[in-house]
Order: C-alpha cells, then sequence, then structure tokens
C-alpha cells in the first residue's frame, strides 16, 4: 500500500549553488578586487573549498557557534596569503561580502515566484540572517521569511538544521520540502523526514564538475529548473 504524502506547505531552498551561481558571482568580485594576474575563478573555488571544513568545526563542538560571514572572512585571509596578495583593510571586508551579492541563476526569481503563489518559500541555508537578506534584495529573491543556520544555530547536514527550522514554521517536516541541487542535502532532509526535489545545476562548480550531474536516488522531485518544479507542483 503506497502512502500519500501530505501536501508540501513549505519549500525550503538550499541557495549556494541552488538559487544563486556563486562561483561565477565570487569569482567577477574578485577579478574586480585583486591584481588581474590573480587566477579568479581558482581564488573563488579555493575559498569555496574551505567552506564545509570551517563548518565542520563547528558541527563537531570543536568551536561553538560562529556565523558564516566570521567563517568567510577567516577563510579569506587563509586564501589571500596562498595567494600571496596583500590588500587594505577595508577592501578585505567588502570582498568578504561577496557572498551577500551573489546573482541568482536565470529560473531562479520566476521560479520561486511561482512557487510563492501556493507554499511559503525561504531559504533553508548555511547563510546568516543579514548574508541572506542582503542576497535576497541585491538577487531580487521573493522569500516569505529569511531563514538560515543562525535562528536553528545549526549547519547543515546536522539533523537541527531542518528539524527546527520546520519548528520555527510550526510545521511536521512531512509538511515540508527540501529543494536542493545536491543530492547529500537532499538526503539529510529526507532522513528528517522532509520531502525532496533536486534541481540539477550541472556548471555550478564550472566546466569540469563531477558531482551532482543528476538525482542520484528516487527524490520527490527532480528537475532541471526551479520553473519545472512549479510547473510539475501545479504553480
Amino acid at each position: 500500500m503506497t502512502t500519500q504524502l501530505p501536501a508540501a506547505k513549505a519549500l525550503l531552498f538550499d541557495v549556494f549553488g541552488t538559487v544563486v551561481d556563486w562561483r561565477t558571482s565570487v569569482a567577477s568580485q574578485v577579478a574586480a578586487a585583486l591584481p588581474s594576474t590573480v587566477d579568479s575563478y581558482a581564488f573563488a573555488d579555493r575559498w569555496r573549498s574551505l567552506y564545509q571544513p570551517a563548518m565542520e568545526l563547528v558541527r563537531s563542538g570543536r568551536r561553538e557557534f560562529t556565523r558564516l560571514d566570521v567563517l568567510h572572512l577567516e577563510s579569506l585571509r587563509t586564501v589571500l596569503a596562498e595567494f600571496e596578495v596583500t590588500l587594505p583593510e577595508e577592501t578585505v571586508v567588502d570582498l568578504n561580502r561577496a557572498w551577500h551579492r551573489l546573482d541568482p541563476w536565470p529560473d531562479s526569481v520566476d521560479g520561486i515566484t511561482l512557487l510563492k503563489s501556493a507554499h511559503i518559500v525561504a531559504p533553508l541555508s548555511n547563510g546568516n540572517i543579514s548574508l541572506l537578506l542582503d542576497m535576497a534584495k541585491n538577487a531580487g529573491l521573493p522569500w516569505d521569511a529569511i531563514l538560515g543556520a543562525e535562528p536553528v544555530r545549526a549547519y547543515k547536514p546536522m539533523p537541527d538544521a531542518y528539524l527546527r527550522t520546520a519548528d520555527i514554521l510550526g510545521l511536521a517536516p512531512g509538511e515540508c520540502m527540501m529543494v536542493a541541487a545536491h543530492n547529500s542535502d537532499l538526503a539529510a532532509a529526507r532522513d528528517c523526514g522532509f520531502q525532496t526535489a533536486f534541481v540539477a545545476r550541472p556548471s555550478e562548480h564550472g566546466p569540469r564538475q563531477t558531482t551532482d550531474l543528476s538525482a542520484e536516488t528516487d527524490w520527490t522531485y527532480s528537475t532541471d529548473s526551479i520553473i519545472e518544479l512549479a510547473k510539475k507542483m501545479g504553480c
């Protein structure tokens, strides 16, 4: 006997890579701030590579909860040293805010707007509130609420990141759908009782991307864009 899933009341989105094109956006801002001899995409990739290790210190309990802006800034200083680049402090601080100024994928704003007509739409991101708020203003993202790691004090894929977000919204986990371009994020959400939607972003990491090229299991939905997801959900 097949169990009928409840209608998803809230669609909660991974943001970096799923909703916004972080790599192109960060590389563009790196190119504007650093000497032309620096490979801006290599710099952006290296900066991003420190993202998970920085959060893992928090997840493991070796460090108290620290907002992503702080972790990004620490990682930026590391990468500047590795690339042997010295910048004025105000330039370093402004460059760290590159993550506040990321551009959306072409389908993101229209797709989220369609979904918003019938569902709560909000980020479920590792970003802090000010970062996600600035990003929404910059990119025109029509969120109903700004949620993320900061209010729940937990970084994905820790269960609390998903479960506390559902609780904040007053919803059962099964009434929430995680939307992400990363199979591991969806797996963690499904383990918490969430419905799931995979959105393929095969160029998130550039032309040599080898992971998350397609859905790796039978998620609730698997699509090539957020607009396609909205259509499949009848929006």
